[in-house]
């Protein structure tokens, strides 16, 4: 996806967008080909430039570039030929389950280093366990490792590295919030952890040069916006904390996309959770500005659901239909979904449970499916704000969205009565790019966007108020509980396919 924003009004000029193709060779493997995202960028670029020009914009006009991607995706490339190792390893993938188990039994139970580092606990979920899989797995790899041949970076390493140059002097580097996904990044220090990169057995002279999230990092090598600089970079969930304007202690923000992100700006203190979540880098806008934390809650799978309803059970030709399945039943007439497909994320981190669907009759059809999908997406949002309310003690009055899903109406009612807060919307859906914008524009050397609270143009919001009774709303969400309860430690067995699968207490 490639939008073109006005530095002044924020507002969205034209944009071009390209499906990224996921591919799944094994059951619980999810891998996505590099060189098609790197060729998807160029795409729309091209594209977006032509639209441009029909607009009567000159891109001489395009100042600077912010890069925002899918954070813990992982990919090993070659710096001699430009070429990708292997397939990019997505963030939800479960190969790396028996890679957990061997290191989870090498942490002391009295001192978690890995998390009072890292402020995340040890799962699939993460760079380094994907890493650590490629480094054990692919000769390929190991080999361009042995020979000095190899770079490891997340997304937008991999876009940054090729669109300044590739193999004639590609800027090798990350930022502050993707460096602290990866698992092997101190986040009180700001760097790259000697000790996490030796427990994890992770050559340190693969990794990216660690900068902040808005600085220029290098020019553009090729294409049409050959010279401008690329000067914003942010793991897409906290792009998306920039573009929501939540530069406030206590602000919070949720992105519905693949799957749900609520992230809480907790200011320049690491807040670590009692009840499951995240510890992370909320954002770092310069290179001398200070680094701000948030709290993170992570559901795995949110609009996935909507796509797997559409392609492995065909009830649905569109994802748009969803809404109308939905709005003909108004309820899911006691049905529920835990779509746990690759486990539970937060607030459980049980890598045991599995999807379900449960309290079935022999009247339930396709639209209460339909309805008890969206519904799982608000539920699993409530569970994490829940916990959010608990660590940091004050509950949210409000909650901001953003992201594809939130152009469903009925989605979004259905938020605001089980939160049973408002639930607000920006008229302009796509906050993750405009905070990569922000951050590319603020720039030192660029300077075309002011991050100051007087200048940043006040955004149309819709507002969604609960509608239903709260003692409706709390007897729907206990019921989901139990459903929850139910889909936890499925697997327990060995399985061909995808390894040795545990129940693993983080907490």
């Amino acid at each position: 996806m490639m939008p073109v924003f006005n530095s002044k009004t924020a507002e969205l000029l034209s944009h071009h967008q390209v499906e990224i193709k996921q591919e799944f060779p094994r059951e619980g493997w999810v891998e996505q080909d590099p060189k098609e995202i790197l060729q998807s960028v160029y795409e729309c670029i091209e594209k977006t430039c032509e639209k441009l020009g029909q607009l009567n914009i000159d891109i001489s006009n395009i100042k600077a570039i912010g890069v925002s991607n899918q954070r813990e995706t992982t990919v090993v490339w070659d710096k001699l030929t430009g070429e990708p190792l292997y397939n990019a390893v997505v963030w939800l993938d479960l190969r790396t389950q028996s890679t957990v188990e061997k290191l989870s039994k090498r942490i002391p139970g009295n001192n978690n280093f890995v998390k009072s580092k890292t402020g995340l606990p040890l799962s699939t979920y993460f760079s380094a366990v994907k890493l650590r899989w490629l480094l054990d797995n692919v000769k390929k790899v190991q080999e361009a490792v042995e020979e000095n041949r190899a770079l490891f970076g997340t997304i937008d390493s991999w876009l940054i590295w090729s669109l300044t140059g590739g193999i004639n002097g590609g800027v090798h580097c990350t930022d502050v919030t993707n460096a602290s996904r990866t698992m092997l990044f101190n986040i009180h220090s700001l760097e790259w952890d000697k000790e996490l990169c030796e427990f994890f057995g992770i050559p340190m002279e693969i990794l990216p040069n660690v900068r902040s999230s808005s600085e220029i990092y290098g020019l553009m090598k090729a294409g049409a916006l050959e010279g401008v600089p690329i000067s914003g970079c942010l793991g897409d969930q906290s792009a998306a904390l920039v573009g929501q304007m939540c530069f406030q202690d206590g602000q919070a923000k949720n992105t519905y996309g693949t799957g749900c992100f609520l992230l809480c700006n907790t200011g320049h203190k690491c807040v670590f959770s009692e009840h499951g979540l995240l510890t992370t880098v909320a954002y770092k806008l310069g290179r001398d500005k200070p680094v701000y934390y948030a709290l993170e809650g992570s559901v795995a799978i949110a609009g996935a659901v909507i796509r797997w309803l559409r392609d492995n059970l065909g009830i649905i030709k569109s994802s748009e239909e969803i809404e109308k399945l939905a709005k003909e039943v108004g309820t899911s007439y006691g049905c529920y979904f835990v779509p746990a497909f690759s486990g539970l994320y937060a607030p459980y981190w049980e890598p045991s449970a599995r999807g379900i669907i449960c309290g079935l009759t022999q009247f339930t059809n396709k639209c209460h499916i339909a309805f008890a999908a969206l519904e799982a997406v608000c539920f699993q949002t409530r569970e994490i704000l829940d916990a959010m309310n608990r660590d940091c003690g004050i509950p949210l009055s409000h909650l901001q969205v953003d992201g594809g899903m939130t152009s469903n109406k009925i989605l979004m009612q259905l938020q605001a009565d089980i939160l049973y807060i408002p639930v607000v919307k920006p008229s302009m859906p796509e906050t993750t790019a405009l905070g990569a914008a922000m951050a590319a524009g603020a720039a030192e050397g660029v300077g075309v966007w002011s991050l100051e609270p007087e200048d940043l143009s006040a955004v149309t919001m819709e507002r969604f108020e609960p509608q239903i009774n709260a003692e409706e709303s709390e007897i729907r969400y206990s019921t989901w509980k139990k459903a929850v309860m139910k889909s936890i430690g499925w697997v327990t067995t060995q399985s061909p396919e995808s390894g040795k699968l545990f129940f693993i207490g983080y907490y």
